[in-house]
């Protein structure tokens, strides 16, 4: 059978008695050939999985290059986590199997090396993905995972994955969670950070007293703030503290490094209660309107992070060693 190819040049060398032309015509029929050629291929990708051969060996060896360059750094030389988390196993594919392909590449464009973000380009992006389909033992096809983010889409992984996530038990009260989308440090940083930052600040800042919006000794109360100031603010922090801790005892949440939080280490339960109870104090001293007394609060506030920051962040061994009793 003759090959499409052939087709597009034969029809286009038909143009030979106009001279010149005849190259201009072999020119848009390649052209065009390419586009159609271009079309088949994203339709050829479009609607598969993961198991259907979505990359080739070549391109995982380009990834796996760029891999070693920019990820192994912190996800480890064969993707099993090291200071961030694995990028290959149960844990990993249960984590992104209800996504399309696009939102992995996406998020590793935009965001990763997390020293260095957005500099690889979307082919890289895709060669790297392409690298973790390897290891994780999907199987090559005849061409490259391409970076088109339209196609990316429709590339799936497989209904009923090959890895089911662990079974989590939850309580009628936490039947409403399904599984977090950010980790500990992540929670830390939006929550945990600003508001105890907040009751730090009645230290130097009177929360009964006019705010200067925009000076520069406003601090973490204009800084972190909302509309709702002064001392409803403190308020308001310390309920986000003492909540805090229930979410910390969930279970299903993992540290940055890609450990699960020891929810079930009698030391940890620990300092999660002198987090509510340092919490529920700073409540009490804020809703006296007693400054002297927020004050004194806020020593058992830095207590209770600095008890829990000891044993399971602030230990040798760095990002890797964290969460581990």
């Amino acid at each position: 059978m003759q090959s499409a190819y052939a087709r597009v040049a034969r029809l286009a060398l038909r143009a030979r008695p106009f001279g010149l032309m005849s190259a201009w015509a072999l020119s848009v029929a390649l052209f065009t050939f390419a586009l159609v050629g271009s079309s088949l291929t994203l339709r050829a990708q479009a609607g598969k999985t993961v198991l259907d051969g979505v990359y080739t060996g070549e391109q995982a060896t380009r990834g796996q290059a760029i891999y070693k360059d920019r990820c192994s750094p912190c996800h480890g030389a064969t993707l099993g986590g090291d200071l961030a988390p694995p990028l290959a196993g149960d844990d990993f594919i249960a984590d992104w199997d209800k996504q399309p392909l696009s939102d992995l590449v996406i998020k590793i464009q935009n965001t990763m090396p997390a020293n260095d973000p957005g500099k690889l380009t979307r082919q890289q992006t895709a060669d790297i993905v392409a690298y973790l389909l390897q290891v994780g033992k999907f199987p090559a096809g005849r061409a490259d995972l391409g970076a088109d983010e339209a196609v990316l889409k429709q590339i799936t992984w497989p209904v009923g994955n090959l890895a089911q996530p662990k079974p989590i038990t939850l309580t009628a009260a936490q039947a409403f969670s399904s599984r977090p989308i950010g980790n500990l440090a992540q929670m830390m940083r939006g929550i945990l950070f600003p508001s105890s930052n907040l009751i730090f600040d009645v230290q130097t800042l009177d929360p009964g007293a006019p705010q200067r919006n925009g000076a520069a000794d406003a601090g973490a109360t204009v800084a972190f703030g909302n509309m709702f100031a002064g001392w409803q603010q403190v308020e308001n922090a310390a309920v986000a503290l003492e909540e805090s801790a229930y979410v910390m005892m969930l279970p299903g949440h993992r540290c940055q490094n890609g450990k699960p939080v020891p929810v079930e280490q009698a030391d940890w339960v620990k300092y999660t209660q002198e987090l509510a109870e340092a919490g529920r104090a700073t409540y009490k001293a804020a809703q006296s309107r007693n400054r002297d007394a927020v004050i004194e609060v806020t020593n058992q506030v830095a207590d209770a992070c600095l008890n829990c920051h000891l044993a399971y962040r602030d230990k040798p061994g760095g990002n890797a060693a964290r969460c581990v009793p």
